[in-house]
């Protein structure tokens, strides 16, 4: 099952890079394109803080972070041998998204931002930070309302 968990990992990883790397290609830094009208567009950006841009410019702690998490990701999907798949896709939503932002800083200094919601006034952000939006959710949706003692959630 660990194969099905790391297959998920390396589908948001692939996903991320590509777009980043298309808009990187494709697009000049600030550049806008509709991709669904008054619904979604495509705008270049480069983040080099986290989330809503904290902690600008401290890529040493996104290097810990990211490497702390990563271990914690693995720790769970390898050495804790219970059948928790919510929670294992979970988390391995969160790895691919760690691993395709830890990329971008690693390799660029910055994280590539790109997707921006047109209907709200949200952050522009990009595949991973979807993947680990969307992790997060579901460890906490199995750890709210599965009981770890009922064979049965699996």
């Amino acid at each position: 099952m660990q194969f099905l968990y790391l297959l998920i990992t390396l589908l948001v990883v692939g996903a991320d890079q590509g777009l980043k790397n298309y808009i990187a290609q494709n697009y000049q830094l600030g550049e806008v394109h509709s991709v669904i009208p008054n619904l979604l567009s495509f705008t270049y950006v480069q983040n080099d803080g986290a989330a809503w841009n904290i902690l600008t410019g401290q890529m040493w702690l996104f290097y810990i972070i990211s490497a702390v998490a990563i271990i914690i990701c693995l720790y769970y999907l390898f050495k804790v041998k219970k059948q928790r798949k919510l929670f294992n896709y979970g988390v391995a939503l969160v790895l691919g998204g760690i691993i395709g932002n830890l990329l971008d800083r690693i390799h660029l200094k910055y994280v590539i931002d790109m997707i921006q919601v047109d209907f709200v006034r949200f952050n522009i952000f990009n595949i991973a930070d979807s993947a680990i939006t969307v992790g997060i959710i579901l460890v906490f949706i199995y750890l709210l309302f599965f009981d770890e003692s009922d064979p049965s959630h699996a």
